[in-house]
């Protein structure tokens, strides 16, 4: 076995114990969830053919700075929901939040 692959077994071994902590599943579903918010924000971004220059403006219309998008964008920071609301509207989108019930496992 390679240097890399055990390295790779031993953390694989390693994360899989964590993941049985509750409080290690629940950080990782937040930063999860705030990816897929950030993936979210840039798609609709490059889908309008902003650039990443051109997010200042778009910051400045949903009311919030050009390092707060950005780091929206790479799935980090809070963000309140009047302030999804305001990004929603400076993206030219529609904001949709629901909750859908969990899938058995």
């Amino acid at each position: 076995m390679s240097g890399h692959s055990k390295w790779q077994t031993t953390r694989h071994r390693r994360l899989a114990g964590e993941m049985n902590d509750p409080e290690y599943a629940r950080l990782y579903e937040e930063a999860e969830a705030e990816q897929r918010l950030g993936q979210l924000v840039y798609d609709r971004r490059v889908a309008l053919g902003l650039s990443q220059a051109e997010l200042a403006k778009l910051a400045e219309r949903a009311g919030m700075t050009q390092p707060q998008v950005s780091r929206l964008e790479t799935g980090g920071g809070n963000i309140t929901v009047a302030s999804l609301r305001r990004l929603a509207a400076a993206l030219d989108a529609d904001l949709t939040i629901g909750f859908l019930p969990r899938q058995a496992a």
